[in-house]
Order: C-alpha cells, then sequence, then structure tokens
C-alpha cells in the first residue's frame, strides 16, 4: 500500500486552472502526511497533470513521464488532466506509468492511491464526463505567494473548431456565488495581494441562484479588502458593457484584459465556430480604451486553421496592428482528433504556419514595447515579487501588467507600492519609487 510516509512530487503543463487543480491535490497530499519534494528529486509518487490544446502540450507530457521516470527509477507515477482524459491508452503505452486518472477522478486521487496495493500494474480511473461538478481549487502563482489563482468556473460549453477542451473538461460549471468572499477573505489572511480570477471559460461564469461574471465583478469591487483582483482571459462576446464599466470605475481590478481573438478575419471566425465577428471585438477594444486609456490588452491568436489564406492572414495582422493591443500569445494550429477542424479542406501548409507565427510574434513585441513606452510618465502600483539583495532591486507586475523594475535599499517584498514608470533600458521598465500603501 502507498503509504502518507512516502515522499510525492508534482509537475504541471498547462493553463492556471490546471496550475490551481493541481495545487488543490498537492494541499490534499500535504494534510495526509506526505512529504513534497521539488520535482527531478528521488520520489516514491509523481502525478505529472497534463494538457492537451497543441501536439506540442502531448509531446511535453511523454517527456515529463520519461523525466520523471529517470529521476526516480522506482515511484509510482500517476498522470492526470486533459491528456489523460482523452488519450488514457496512449499514456498507458509510455513505460513507467503506473495510473492514469479521469477528470472526474482527479480531485479522488489521494483516496484512491491509498488503497492501492502496488505499482505492478496499470490501472486506468478514467469515466465520462457528463455529470461533472464545480471542484474549487486555488493555488499560489509566486514563490512569494504574493499572487494567487482562484478557479470561479471550469468546461465550456463552446464548440470552436479546433479545441478539445471540452472534451476533456466537461460542461461550463461554476464557484457558488456565496462561496467567493470567504476564499477571498481566507487569501487575504494568508497573505496575498493579488487574485487571479480564474477559469476554462470564465464569462460563462453562473451560480446555481442565476449570478453572472458582472455580478462577481461588482462584488469584489464593492468588497473592504487590500487585494486587487486581475481577470485572466475572458471571450469578447462575453465583454458586456456592464463589465467594462466596472472594471473601469473599479479601486481594486486591474486595468488589465485578455480577450482572444484568434482570427482577424471574418471567414476564418466563421469557421472556427467562434461567436464574434471583427466588428465585435474591435467595438470592445475601443470601448475598454476610451474608459481605461492606461488598460493592457492582450489576445490570443491562432496561425494556420485549415482555409485561412494569405489575404486572411493579411487580414488578421492588418487589424492587430490596428488596434491598441499590448501583447500577443501565439499558437500555430494544431490538429486535434474529435474536432471540427480536423476534416476541413484547405489545410495550410507546415511552412507557412510557421512563418505567420513568427510575423505575428515580431508583431507582438513591437506591441508590447510601444504600450511599455507609453506609460512612462504613469503612476501604478506594484506587488513586489521579488528583491534582489545584491542589486537591491525590487521587482513585480503593475496594475495594467507591466514588469517593472525600482531601485530601493529596504527589502520590500511582498508588498504594495506606488511608484512613477520613469524608463525602458534595454526592454527592461524601470520605476520611481513613490510611497508604500
Amino acid at each position: 500500500m502507498l503509504k502518507s510516509s512516502k515522499k510525492i512530487s508534482f509537475y504541471n503543463i498547462g493553463c492556471k486552472v490546471n496550475y490551481a487543480d493541481l495545487s488543490q491535490i498537492r494541499e490534499d497530499f500535504a494534510s495526509r502526511g506526505y512529504e513534497i519534494v521539488e520535482f527531478g528529486d528521488n520520489a516514491d509518487i509523481v502525478l505529472i497533470n497534463t494538457c492537451t490544446v497543441t501536439h506540442n502540450a502531448d509531446a511535453d507530457a511523454r517527456k515529463i513521464i520519461r523525466r520523471a521516470k529517470k529521476s526516480s527509477p522506482n515511484a509510482f507515477i500517476g498522470v492526470l488532466g486533459c491528456y489523460a482524459q482523452l488519450k488514457p491508452d496512449e499514456i498507458a503505452k509510455i513505460e513507467g506509468v503506473n495510473a492514469i486518472f479521469g477528470t472526474e477522478k482527479k480531485f479522488q486521487i489521494p483516496d484512491i492511491l491509498s488503497k492501492i496495493q502496488s505499482n505492478q500494474n496499470i490501472e486506468i480511473f478514467c469515466s465520462g464526463i457528463d455529470s461533472l461538478v464545480f471542484e474549487p481549487s486555488v493555488s499560489s502563482d509566486t514563490d512569494s505567494r504574493t499572487r494567487a489563482i482562484v478557479k470561479l468556473q471550469d468546461g465550456c460549453d463552446y464548440k470552436c473548431s479546433y479545441c478539445t477542451i471540452p472534451l476533456a473538461r466537461g460542461n461550463s460549471r461554476s464557484m457558488e456565488f456565496s462561496e467567493i468572499i470567504p476564499t477571498i477573505k481566507k487569501l487575504e489572511n494568508a497573505g496575498y495581494k493579488e487574485v487571479i480570477l480564474s477559469g476554462i471559460n470564465l464569462g460563462e461564469y453562473r451560480s446555481s441562484d442565476g449570478k453572472l461574471f458582472s455580478d462577481v465583478l461588482k462584488l469584489l469591487s464593492n468588497t473592504e479588502t487590500n487585494l486587487r483582483f486581475r481577470i485572466s482571459s475572458i471571450e469578447p462576446n462575453l465583454v458586456t458593457d456592464d463589465i467594462i464599466e466596472t472594471v473601469a470605475k473599479s479601486h481594486n481590478i486591474c486595468h488589465h484584459f485578455h480577450i482572444p481573438l484568434q482570427s482577424g478575419s471574418n471567414d476564418i471566425l466563421k469557421l472556427m465556430r467562434r461567436r464574434y465577428n471583427v466588428s465585435r471585438y474591435r467595438d470592445v477594444i475601443s470601448k475598454i480604451k476610451d474608459q481605461m486609456p492606461h488598460s493592457c490588452i492582450g489576445a490570443d491568436v491562432i496561425t494556420g486553421h485549415p482555409g485561412e489564406s494569405d489575404k486572411h492572414f493579411e487580414e488578421t495582422y492588418n487589424l492587430i496592428e490596428s488596434l491598441p493591443i499590448s501583447y500577443l500569445h501565439v499558437f500555430t494550429y494544431s490538429e486535434r482528433p474529435n474536432t471540427f477542424a480536423i476534416n476541413l479542406p484547405d489545410k495550410v501548409q507546415f511552412h507557412k504556419k510557421n512563418y505567420r507565427t513568427a510575423q505575428l510574434r515580431k508583431l507582438s513585441e513591437i506591441k508590447r514595447n510601444y504600450f511599455n513606452s507609453s506609460q512612462i510618465g504613469h503612476i501604478s502600483k506594484i506587488v513586489i515579487e521579488k528583491y534582489d539583495f545584491k542589486n537591491y532591486t525590487a521587482s513585480g507586475w503593475s496594475d495594467n501588467y507591466i514588469y517593472t523594475y525600482l531601485h530601493n535599499p529596504n527589502n520590500i517584498l511582498g508588498e504594495v507600492v506606488t511608484v512613477r514608470i520613469s524608463k525602458i533600458i534595454e526592454n527592461q521598465v524601470f520605476a520611481e519609487y513613490l510611497e508604500l500603501l
């Protein structure tokens, strides 16, 4: 039997929700007396949380499994997450894997392992995802424990052409509205300064009593707390005027939006089965900037979706270039089994996809540098996440998502400070210290 005296390590691949889920599982093991060790150290049990959003994510998971087997040759290796849910038989063929846990079972892993007698056989604990319930999870996003991730929503009811996440994570489901403030207060009492509100499709938050994401933002904005809140990502069709106005007027919600675009061509958006068009996206960005001129806006873009011609890509490039977007996360289209896009004609050649990805990443660097430069002279608040004792330099993220450095003779790690952005040196943003909050 796998006793609680065992050493256990963890590895996460993928999104912030994945990270929060694994952190919750790790806390459960710690509470049962397991000794948590770093991944790569010799362990008796290794749990690997996987992603399957692209081919590369699958390949990363296989590579990490082999690393775990090499560093801990006698360990019990368990694999969970989206890749585990969708392709358990594929994972079972990898040498060293002892157990595979699907979406419904992942929060039951500590109980399951307490009943496993040995690691001689491969066991698959995967079932359907038709009746999933919301499982809360919270994690620290930094070593200094200044930022926490709170999962408010899980799953997705959308049917985007390229995405398998709804197949892996199931239906959209949300934390109860009444649980939000108690969760936030625990984090505040633990010393956190920022909370990242996360979900697989966060804007689809809906509690059992009918509260929406806009209600969550109003609740947090009106709550007496020293915390600030950051929205992780929200679909453009779900960014309502009410949400924009609430964030604009709030004293504790960061002026930072991450709004997936995926394509700047209406033709490709339709093929992708997205729920907005270019006009809607442009309107959302315009409204945000009108009310929050210093706000940071990021976007996801996919290059090389089947049917994307040179003209379609040019439309995407030109749209992004024309919009006040601050940075991009660029993904090269990857075929995923059981998706609509895999059967579409007009596949884009590999070299064209890579070229387009490279072009958008260059544009992203230009956009980020332009946005950072535009903030010189702007007064902002920084949560200090790191302090370099050798150079007396503190650093952290501003409320509008600029990683900022400032010189200070005092160790102000974990504090919130007011600064004025002053200069940029080799793409690093520096600020003048104004006051400690």
